[in-house]
């Protein structure tokens, strides 16, 4: 059993593309990219939610790996991918998070929803007055 394991393990260590396909050099970066891809779709969320520190610390976590990538040899380029998407969608989390809490964001969209309130409460007082007038 032994043997036909490892002639198994040489088989696919003889082919490059099985070689890498086996290897944390893919697996590694195939299974981080659902950070990246989390982030990315968490940039069409309300920028309430949005935590700063965690961005932060995903923006550091991400540049740190992406020098990794490029450091270690052969070069990572797959992981180098991942983790520039990471970063990229991070600073574009920490942007949203810092225009909603320090640059005026919030009060904007808290106007905005008290305005939509108010159109809606002018829809239905007309709405209630017309039938009014209608009953009489």
């Amino acid at each position: 059993m032994a043997a036909a394991i490892k002639a198994l393990n040489a088989r696919i260590r003889a082919n490059p593309v099985t070689d890498y396909f086996c290897s944390t050099h893919f697996w590694g970066p195939a299974s981080n990219f659902g950070i990246p891809i989390a982030a990315v779709l968490d940039t069409q969320k309300d920028p309430d939610i949005i935590s700063g520190t965690m961005t932060m610390a995903l923006i550091g976590y991400s540049g740190v790996f992406m020098r990794y990538a490029l450091a270690v040899t052969p070069k990572n380029y797959l992981l180098f991918g991942c983790h520039i998407v990471n970063f990229s969608a991070q600073c574009t989390q920490g942007y949203r998070y810092l225009n909603y809490w320090n640059f005026g964001g919030r009060e904007k969209a808290l106007e905005e929803k008290s305005k939509q309130g108010l159109q809606k409460a002018e829809g239905k007082v007309q709405e209630s007055v017309k039938e009014v007038l209608r009953q009489k």
